[in-house]
């Protein structure tokens, strides 16, 4: 059976190298009319591709020309229609979040890992947390706060110190990074439905930003942030077998 694939790669030299070797070996065709799209790259471009790629049938199987590669597969140029009819399956629904800048500017985006709120300004920022509408903890004094879905959960989450959370546990991982009060406070986790909303408090002085999966412009001068499971929204990746997310994240625990 003949097999339609968009190859698309990063700007980088060796993904740029890649993806006329699998061009020349396979063809490529544009991916609206693709079965199933190839990503060349490392993280961040599996998540750009996703994104963008979200309104179209076809999935995304990633092949590792980054440096980390956590949603990627390994990279080899042979037999790569059999790997592609043999490959796995993953749902993943994004975070939506909405945010509220101090100028009275609604925006919002789709996070496939996490939505993070970093400090802008030199000293630490002031938050305040509610789940659900209930207030949860009046004032986190911190370098900032994110929300990770589980397939995010080994990215900035981890880096940060929060938990690595099994891929099938709709669950959220609500992590602080570098929190100063209440110092021993390591975040929380939370059923996946649930809305988090950020308050920040002393906004001028004490300026916040926030950013979605990082790989757009971040939002300045935040006054509040709310965030929740898009569970209209699914984006679907393929990976070998034996080696999906589920695999990953209980091998990440054990490396």
């Amino acid at each position: 059976m003949s097999m339609r694939i968009a190859f698309l790669a990063s700007s980088s030299t060796v993904a740029q190298t890649a993806l006329t070797a699998l061009v020349e070996k396979y063809g490529s065709v544009a991916p609206q009319e693709a079965d199933v799209i190839v990503a060349l790259g490392g993280d961040g471009f599996m998540l750009h591709t996703l994104h963008a790629t979200v309104d179209l049938p076809a999935a995304v199987y990633g092949m590792n020309r980054g440096t980390i590669g956590f949603l990627m597969n390994t990279y080899s140029e042979d037999g790569l229609i059999e790997r592609l009819q043999a490959a796995e399956q993953e749902i993943i629904n994004p975070l939506a979040m909405r945010a509220m800048d101090q100028h009275g500017d609604l925006h919002q985006a789709l996070a496939i890992n996490e939505v993070s709120l970093l400090r802008a300004g030199p000293q630490a920022a002031k938050l305040k947390i509610s789940i659900d509408g209930r207030q949860r903890l009046e004032e986190l004094v911190c370098d900032g706060a994110l929300v990770a879905t589980p397939a995010g959960s080994t990215a900035y989450n981890y880096s940060a110190h929060g938990p690595i959370v099994p891929i099938g546990s709709d669950v959220l991982a609500l992590t602080p990074i570098a929190a100063f009060r209440p110092r021993r406070w390591r975040g929380a986790l939370l059923p996946s439905h649930a809305t988090v909303r950020f308050d920040v408090i002393e906004a001028e002085k004490r300026p916040v930003m926030a950013d979605a999966d990082s790989i757009s412009k971040s939002i300045a001068d935040i006054d509040w942030v709310e965030i929740s499971t898009e569970t209209n929204v699914q984006h679907k990746i393929l990976f070998d077998p034996g080696h999906g997310l589920e695999e990953r994240l209980i091998s990440e625990q054990f490396s």
